[in-house]
């Protein structure tokens, strides 16, 4: 009831003020109405083995919630399993217009037109840095606004080079629709160039720093069936190591009608639930276990996060489900998923 309670007046600042105050808020230190409203039930331990890594449990935070790497710490007492950063970029950049995040709040969706607002990896790695958190964290990485999609590829050798010491594993973002163009870095030959270079740097890395960092792909739900079987192929191919499902979608038939529905952007939260779950029951079959996939998209809820599992979710990630249902539902997902 608290929180539904703060999420009242929350939802009565403009939408992207108050994530950046909800987080703020998150970062102050011992605050005892914040630890005895939010860390009060006492969380299992459920050690997963995903990428070669150790997860403390299935439920991470999606990138998005955390774009600079500041809040780690304190996502992290929330219980979360992982903490994924980002999206972030070669070189900072403001991103998109303002206002660019949407509510839609008579179906838990959110709108969001960003556009990878952020300020730049160097900036990532010293939050990082400073978190002294010891937990796995995932960077997700794009690329410049101005950099042209045929270039794409270097800026991304250019983060992957720049946090391979400080990722636990880095995360391919090509699926964002908010950045022109980006989306084209999912087929035929571009996908192919990715995959081979992305791969190609991470042995290089691996044999210079003796350290193996894992790398994800993030894709997107408007891919057809015949586009994720050939997605899945090249995965396996390249041997990439896992696949993220999904970004946001572009899809707003089921939002028609509603206010904000019109904005332009990538819909997230309960309207994605269903097709990312598609998708991933498309991936898992495809994918044969030998790569394997990050449910994200639309959980909300025990049930939206065990039909991700059931689908072929090794892990999942949150974000839109947490702004409307709050800390207690990453401890239920945790305790009962």
């Amino acid at each position: 009831m608290f929180y539904y309670l703060i999420r009242k007046l929350l939802f009565l600042i403009e939408p992207e003020k108050a994530h950046f105050l909800t987080l703020k808020y998150l970062n102050i230190k011992n605050f005892l109405l914040f630890d005895f409203f939010f860390y009060k039930t006492k969380m299992a331990s459920k050690n997963i083995q995903c990428m070669g890594l150790t997860f403390k449990n299935k439920l991470g935070t999606a990138a998005g919630i955390d774009k600079n790497g500041e809040y780690i710490h304190s996502l992290s007492k929330l219980g979360f399993g992982f903490i994924e950063v980002g999206t972030v970029t070669p070189l900072p950049q403001i991103g998109n217009p303002k206002p660019r995040v949407f509510r839609l709040i008579p179906i838990e969706g959110i709108i969001n037109r960003m556009g990878f607002n952020n300020l730049g990896i160097d900036n990532l790695i010293d939050n990082i840095k400073k978190s002294n958190f010891k937990g796995i964290i995932g960077v997700n990485i794009g690329k410049n606004k101005n950099t042209r999609i045929e270039h794409a590829v270097n800026d991304y050798l250019i983060c992957i080079e720049k946090v391979y010491c400080y990722a636990s594993y880095i995360a391919i973002n090509i699926s964002s629709p908010n950045t022109p163009n980006l989306r084209n870095l999912q087929y035929g030959i571009l996908f192919k160039n990715l995959l081979y270079k992305i791969k190609k740097k991470q042995k290089e890395l691996h044999k210079k720093y003796l350290k193996y960092v894992p790398i994800a792909i993030k894709i997107s739900p408007d891919l057809s069936k015949k586009e994720l079987i050939y997605i899945s192929k090249q995965l396996i191919q390249y041997k990439i190591d896992a696949v993220i499902a999904t970004n946001t979608t572009l899809d707003h038939s089921s939002v028609s009608g509603l206010e904000n529905s019109l904005q332009k952007g990538g819909l997230s939260g309960f309207p994605l639930q269903k097709r990312s779950t598609e998708i991933i029951s498309i991936l898992s079959k495809n994918l044969q276990k030998k790569i394997p996939i990050i449910g994200v998209g639309g959980i909300n809820s025990i049930k939206s996060a065990k039909e991700k599992i059931a689908s072929g979710a090794t892990l999942i990630q949150m974000y839109s489900g947490l702004i409307y249902h709050g800390p207690k539902l990453v401890q239920e997902i945790i305790n009962k998923a």
